[in-house]
């Protein structure tokens, strides 16, 4: 179960340094091969960094674009907040500082 802040209507747009994600990579993951990675349960296991999609960028930002999928450091991101847009789609927004970008992708990694 997803659990977010709050629901904000319409769109948003970060400033100037700020990088706003989406798709954030939640629960546990399996590798092509069955391995079982576990999700951050709050103890050692299963802390690993998250991909993520970038929603939007500040204007102060020039290593990532809208549209590239980022792999941020373990819990270096902000609790969700709900963003449901005027035509009827929603996702999961969050913060990220960029300083914390691990990897930069064009395309969702497997």
């Amino acid at each position: 179960m997803e659990r977010y802040t709050s629901i904000i209507n319409g769109d948003i747009t970060p400033l100037k340094e700020n990088v706003l994600v989406s798709d954030l990579e939640i629960g546990e993951k399996i590798t092509s091969s069955g391995l079982i990675i576990l999700d951050d349960d709050g103890t050692d296991r299963g802390i690993r960094p998250r991909w993520c999609k970038v929603y939007s960028v500040g204007s102060k930002v020039t290593e990532v674009t809208k549209g590239d999928w980022v792999l941020v450091e373990h819990g270096r991101w902000t609790r969700g907040v709900k963003l449901k847009k005027n035509d009827g789609t929603s996702s999961i927004i969050r913060m990220i500082n960029r300083k914390d970008i691990l990897l930069v992708s064009d395309e969702k990694p497997i």
